[in-house]
């Protein structure tokens, strides 16, 4: 089953609300959020040897890239919306 099966309720109420690109990245942000919730979670218990207080530096590594992925696509969201007021401004 892919993506848009598993998550075709919150797709179309996100893609209603917000159009379609705009919808489907609020989805992919919200999924984002939810494995970076997920991977904090396990980062407690593997926690990494020379910095107890730090999670394993596989994990920071995917924390990172996930953190930075979301930055993305907040973003892109950000410029849409510019985009969608300025054009109905004009």
């Amino acid at each position: 089953m892919n993506v848009f099966d598993e998550k075709r309720a919150e797709l179309e109420q996100h893609e209603f609300m917000m159009g379609v690109e705009r919808g489907r990245l609020a989805v992919a942000l919200d999924l984002l959020t939810d494995s970076l919730i997920l991977v904090g979670q396990h980062g407690v218990y593997c926690a990494s040897s020379r910095n107890p207080s730090k999670p394993a530096l596989d994990l920071q590594a995917v924390l990172g890239g996930m953190e930075g992925a979301k930055a993305l696509i907040q973003s892109v969201m950000e410029t849409l919306r510019s985009q969608s007021e300025a054009e109905r401004g004009a």
